[in-house]
């Protein structure tokens, strides 16, 4: 059995994890988040250690190495194996290094940082202090996605595929309030949303050749990939105007497709265990490491930083629906 640790308790995110280190017979610890509406944890670790305040978290997890401190089902003994990350994106690095620092692997969600320098940084203290980092990339897990690799892979090599990638999930005025609503913090829309898809394009159809981006704005953003094996057209939103008619009739919030040549690839079901199963690989030594996450970062680091072009060009048929004010006018 590993001891975890968990920084981001409260998140969202979050409870995935505390289930996947409980279905994988592991202890949570210790946990920490600014914010204390985590009574989720019950249902997963009662006894876990939580903490409100870093620097007591930080003494806590530092502490386990050379006492017996209690946790679910009784002792935890010895020192934390691994501290897993779902904390707001800007402050992954930062945490990062905690755990690493720590003398503990470290599981972070996706985005694993905001920029590419910020890869080499981490790979220094990996190098300096022994322990590995993880990224949770869970759409390479998938059936579906995995059954596409492969045939792409046993396809013609010299063939180029096309690609509509749109992925729609509603956000109310709640999320410009909060950090995911400062480009700053989140990276974006992009980054946000869309890097585990960025990340899944390049794991099928191998390396960016082109990065034009047509659209970006508080609630969008749409633009052209070109990849070694696919040409791709994206549109990305967190608007609900931007569902399609039949979603809104069945009552969904949310709208994902990928369309290769025409044939919709249906990856829409079987994301309820990948998070378990992340951990699995990574307990077993095969976990995504700063390298496989590195092509991703790159992406939405570009997409960030580039000069959107407009309708020019080859550009995603949903790019042209009619873009909506800042909800409080900024």
């Amino acid at each position: 059995m590993k001891n975890f640790a968990l920084i981001g308790a409260a998140g969202y995110i979050a409870p995935r994890h505390m289930k996947a280190i409980k279905d994988t017979g592991n202890d949570l610890c210790a946990a920490y988040d600014v914010f204390d509406s985590v009574g989720v944890i019950d249902s997963f670790f009662p006894k876990c250690s939580f903490f409100t305040q870093y620097e007591l978290f930080e003494r806590h997890v530092t502490k386990m190495g050379n006492n017996a401190i209690k946790g679910d089902g009784g002792i935890c003994s010895g020192k934390v194996d691994y501290v897993s990350i779902s904390t707001p994106n800007y402050l992954h690095d930062a945490h990062i290094r905690f755990g690493l620092r720590a003398g503990a692997d470290v599981i972070c969600e996706k985005p694993l940082v905001l920029n590419p320098w910020n890869i080499d940084a981490i790979k220094s203290i990996e190098q300096e202090t022994g322990k590995r980092v993880y990224n949770i990339l869970q759409l390479r897990l998938h059936d579906a996605i995995i059954a596409l690799k492969k045939r792409v892979e046993d396809g013609p090599l010299d063939k180029v595929y096309d690609v509509d990638l749109t992925y729609i999930t509603s956000r109310g005025n709640w999320y410009y309030t909060s950090w995911k609503g400062d480009v700053h913090k989140s990276g974006g829309v992009a980054t946000n949303i869309g890097v585990h898809f960025y990340d899944m394009l390049s794991w099928v159809f191998g390396s960016v050749k082109k990065n034009i981006v047509h659209i970006s704005a508080h609630d969008r953003v749409a633009g052209y990939l070109e990849f070694d094996r696919a040409r791709v057209r994206y549109f990305l939103s967190i608007n609900y105007d931007t569902l399609p008619v039949q979603a809104k009739e069945e009552g969904k919030r949310t709208y994902r497709s990928l369309l290769m040549e025409g044939t919709e690839v249906e990856f829409s079901e079987g994301f309820t265990e990948l998070h378990t199963s992340s951990y699995k690989n990574i307990l077993d030594g095969c976990g995504f490491g700063l390298e496989e996450a590195r092509n991703s970062i790159e992406i939405v680091h570009d997409i960030r930083r580039a000069s959107p072009v407009g309708l020019k060009g080859d550009y995603h048929p949903f790019a042209i629906l009619p873009q909506s004010s800042h909800p409080f006018g900024w």
